[in-house]
């Protein structure tokens, strides 16, 4: 038999208690619900620090992501036209195309290698910008950085003969790319056999930058799962250490995920605003520069928005469990349902698989390990949901009659 709940010394029905915060016919200590607010603080700022730390240990640290990320690129009009004239800038720089329109032209009609190299130099841009969008060529780009990834990684866990190899630099080789627009220019062997061997090579790496990379990437491979796993043990704290406050800890961490992920979406636009005035040198750049950082901010904005979902579906769990007449409605309609193990957690395991297999509205849903956890968190909630409603709404409950929930009742 539930125990009384005394509300300065008298008892007190159910609704009474909960705005007296009394839990189990005594009292709750103000104090410990202040140190559930503040660990649930703390955990909302420690999830807000996870999102970037995860954003980049994701992108820098994944060859996958990188790969997919720099396929991505090629996508962009902006992109590929600045990514073309660095191709025609390599070629034409690398070797004299002028000297070599001249020997194939007599004597008499010398002066007209200028304007050839010119008018050449013209095509070549065009035809460069052309061969990205063909899958061959995109193909060299995707495989150039994949491999210089995977470079970037060995230097960046110790390197062993790698790094003295290559002189703790890490480039991004796309001679290939510059040799197949070599063979389209209509030159062909003469120039290809001038192109030196380090002829559009992009410097991602430099040896003056080796330890400061090396200390970030060891950093980085650990802090997202440390932040996170902070994050939840405070939250579960909280609801420890204050029973009577656990549906308020839950509405106030779901809240503080959601701003979380929204001020995580705010710092992305400011960060990318101030990046992209410092990197793009003209206003020419400034597209290309900006389709850059849209294309690697992707995994930010898929984890604030992650961010943000989990805590929409925290605030409506703890709305649901809550006292408003439209939360009580619902779990009086649902009561008859929940009441029956088997029907409950057969409806429950469709609705995961429509949310998790089927819409997976979040990259961790898409990941078999994380989907798991998730489908488990998601069933301690169900399961502490069904048994409340079934105590509040025993069988034979009419339909017009007020909920009774045990004063012990979390």
């Amino acid at each position: 038999m539930a125990r009384a709940c005394l509300v300065n010394g008298v008892p007190a029905p159910f609704p009474a208690a909960l705005r007296g915060g009394c839990i189990g016919g005594m009292p709750q200590r103000p104090r410990r619900r202040g140190v559930a607010r503040t660990l649930v603080i703390i955990a909302s700022l420690l999830a807000f620090l996870a999102l970037p730390a995860i954003w980049l240990d994701r992108q820098l640290l994944n060859t996958d992501n990188w790969t997919q990320a720099s396929s991505e690129l090629l996508d962009d009009p902006a992109i590929r036209d600045q990514t073309a004239g660095y191709l025609t800038d390599q070629l034409f720089a690398n070797v004299d195309v002028q000297a070599e329109i001249a020997r194939t032209l007599p004597e008499r009609a010398q002066v007209l290698a200028a304007p050839a190299a010119s008018l050449l130099r013209e095509r070549v841009d065009q035809l460069a910008n052309e061969l990205l969008t063909r899958p061959k060529v995109q193909l060299l780009w995707e495989t150039a950085n994949r491999e210089a990834h995977e470079l970037l990684l060995l230097v960046l866990e110790g390197g062993g003969d790698v790094v003295a190899t290559q002189g703790g630099v890490v480039t991004l080789d796309l001679r290939a790319l510059l040799e197949e627009l070599n063979a389209r220019t209509g030159l062909g062997g003469r120039v290809a056999a001038r192109l030196p061997e380090d002829s559009a090579q992009i410097t991602i790496l430099r040896s003056d930058q080796l330890d400061t990379a090396q200390t970030a990437a060891k950093t980085l491979d650990g802090l997202p799962i440390v932040l996170v796993a902070l994050s939840l043990l405070l939250f579960g704290a909280a609801l420890l250490v204050s029973p009577g406050y656990r549906r308020q800890a839950v509405r106030g961490y779901g809240i503080g995920l959601v701003l979380a992920g929204v001020a995580a979406l705010a710092v992305a636009a400011v960060a990318g605003d101030a990046i992209v005035d410092s990197l793009a040198t003209t206003a020419s750049t400034e597209p290309a520069v900006r389709g850059v950082w849209d294309v690697y901010v992707t995994l930010l904005t898929q984890a604030a928005g992650a961010c943000i979902f989990y805590g929409i579906v925290l605030i409506a769990g703890a709305w649901l469990a809550g006292r408003t007449s439209w939360a009580v409605s619902v779990r009086r309609f649902l009561a008859p349902y929940l009441r029956e193990p088997a029907l409950a957690y057969a409806a429950f395991a469709v609705l995961l698989l429509v949310v998790i297999a089927w819409w997976a509205p979040t990259p961790a849903m898409r990941n078999p390990v994380t989907a798991i956890l998730l489908a488990l968190l998601l069933a301690g909630g169900f399961e502490g949901l069904r048994r409340v409603t079934a105590r509040e709404f025993p069988p034979g409950t009419p339909a017009d009659q007020p909920a009774v929930v045990p004063a012990t009742a979390p």
